[in-house]
């Protein structure tokens, strides 16, 4: 059909049916993107038990955690071990974590090392880990000389010098500075999150950790 001029005109009939069309397409998308996300969800270990009981563990020197609604999960996260080979969160699958990063150049960082390492043995069992991962530009030899003066030798060492990690996390909401503390799931999701520095090895502290691990 043309108008007076001459012009192509598309009907009432073809422009609603491309409306439909468009409109079918975007449902679409957010339907596969909500699906996505659930699945992502179901991946996660910790139960809403878990979580509430987490919740009313945050409290004194672990007062500022938040814990999620649900357990949220996270990018891979990728750093280097001791010998400078990468590797990442999946070897500590099946545990509850503390992931802690840190810099040589932070002084509350510094400050909760020792903290982290008491913490460590405190509840270190098959079913839970503390994972530092130093932050320092410019390779591994400064965090490893420090972490050795101050006498924190029993913990693993991690680290990423080009801070992709630190990246990879600040794009999805965490990691604005730090020190900063994520708590994970059994199966690598976040259950708690901390934007700075606590008293990991206080009584609340354990508590808390004791109500991640479903204690």
């Amino acid at each position: 059909m043309s108008d007076p001029a001459g012009r192509p005109r598309f009907s009432a009939v073809r422009l609603v049916a491309l409306a439909l069309v468009a409109g079918a397409a975007l449902g679409a998308l957010a339907l596969y993107g909500i699906a996505a996300q659930d699945k992502a969800e179901a991946a996660c270990a910790a139960s809403p038990a878990t979580l509430k009981a987490m919740k009313a563990a945050a409290v004194g020197e672990v007062a500022a955690v938040v814990t999620p609604d649900a357990p949220r999960p996270l990018p891979p996260l990728v750093f280097q071990n001791e010998v400078g080979a990468n590797g990442g969160l999946d070897q500590y699958r099946g545990k509850v974590v503390v992931l802690n990063l840190w810099a040589t150049w932070c002084a509350p960082c510094r400050k909760e090392m020792p903290a982290l390492a008491e913490l460590a043995r405190a509840r270190g069992r098959a079913d839970f880990a503390v994972v530092p991962v130093a932050l320092d530009f410019g390779g591994v030899e400064k965090p490893k000389a420090f972490l050795k003066e101050i006498g924190v030798t029993d913990l693993p060492f991690h680290a990423d010098p080009s801070n992709k990690m630190f990246r990879d996390l600040r794009a999805v909401g965490r990691g604005a500075g730090l020190p900063t503390t994520l708590i994970l799931d059994k199966a690598g999701c976040e259950i708690g999150y901390l934007p700075g520095p606590a008293e990991w090895a206080s009584p609340d502290a354990l508590k808390l950790i004791d109500a991640a691990l479903g204690r």
